[in-house]
Parts: structure tokens; C-alpha cells; sequence
């Protein structure tokens, strides 16, 4: 859920809507998905504690810097949007972290049960790309048409959203 929230907000920067724009993004975030419960599996125990003692840090850290800089660009001149929206390395990845950083965590927990991890990543990979893939159109309805409100609410859900992980973390 945390990377269909974010796809939409992807979504609303984008003018002109390409299939291209969708796989990109599910990709990047179907693909985190499955990767890090795999690497949780692998890596086990000992780097469980770690994740988990900082992993709502990052993940508030990294959706901060993105709901905050999509604030500030609602607030700036008026846009359509994007005519050449940034589904670079650099704008994909800290967001791909974010949404699946306690996913490796989970994976740790798998190594534990008797779960055959490759189909459990592969529900989780596919299930996530195609909500992520779905986003994207999503986001670009509602950016279309509401412009720099949608993407004053898409970063605020975004900063919402780290902040409920890391309360989630710190307070119970």
C-alpha cells in the first residue's frame, strides 16, 4: 500500500500518461518489493535487529524529503505538470527504498518459517507492480485535473505516511 500511495503521487507529475511511465514504476517498486524480503532471507538474523532498529528512520527520512520537495513545487508557479517527468535512477531508488525497507525485516522472518521464499517474493513483487503500475494512472487523473493541489496533498500524504511509520516505531 505504501508503494501504490506513492505511485499515485508519482502519477500526479506526469502530463501526458505513457505505458511507459506505469512499467517504469512498477518495476522499480514491484522489484523492491521482492528483492529486499529475499535479501532479509539470506542476510537473517543478525542484520534483522539493525534493520529494524533504524528502518522507520530511513523510510521517514527518504518520504520527507520527497513529500516536502513536492510541497514546495506545488507552492511554486503554476505548472500543468511534467512535460518530461523523472523516472531516473535517482528519483526511483530513494523512493523504492522507502516504500520497502521493512520488507527486510519480513524476509528475516521468513527464513524462519517454512515458506518457499521464491513464490512468496514473486506474489509479493507482482502484486506490487501491478498496484504501482495502476497508481501511476491513478495520480495522473486527479493531477490533471486538481494540478498543484494534488501534488500539495501527494507530498503531504507522502510526509504523513513517514511519519506514521516512524510513530508506528518509536512510540509503541
Amino acid at each position: 500500500m505504501d508503494a501504490f500511495a506513492v505511485s499515485i503521487c508519482k502519477g500526479l507529475s506526469v502530463c501526458s500518461i505513457r505505458p511507459k511511465h506505469a512499467g517504469m514504476t512498477a518495476l522499480w517498486f514491484g522489484g523492491f518489493q521482492a528483492l529486499m524480503p529475499l535479501a532479509g532471507y539470506f542476510l537473517g538474523v543478525s542484520f534483522a535487529d539493525f534493520v529494524s532498529d533504524v528502518d522507520h528512520w530511513i523510510a521517514f527520512i527518504l518520504l520527507g524529503i520527497i513529500g516536502g520537495n513536492m510541497i514546495k513545487e506545488s507552492l511554486g508557479k503554476e505548472e500543468c505538470c511534467s512535460v518530461n517527468p523523472d523516472f531516473s535512477f535517482r528519483t526511483m531508488l530513494p523512493m523504492a527504498v522507502a516504500t520497502s525497507i521493512d520488507a527486510l525485516a519480513i524476509g528475516v522472518s521468513f527464513a524462519f518459517l517454512k515458506v518457499n521464499i521464491w513464490s512468496a517474493v514473486a506474489v509479493i513483487g507482482v502484486t506490487t507492480a501491478l498496484f504501482s503500475g495502476a497508481g501511476v494512472y491513478i495520480g495522473n487523473i486527479f493531477g490533471n485535473r486538481y494540478k498543484s493541489k494534488a501534488e500539495f496533498a501527494g507530498g503531504f500524504i507522502l510526509i504523513a505516511m513517514g511519519l506514521k511509520i516512524l510513530l508506528e516505531h518509536t512510540v509503541l
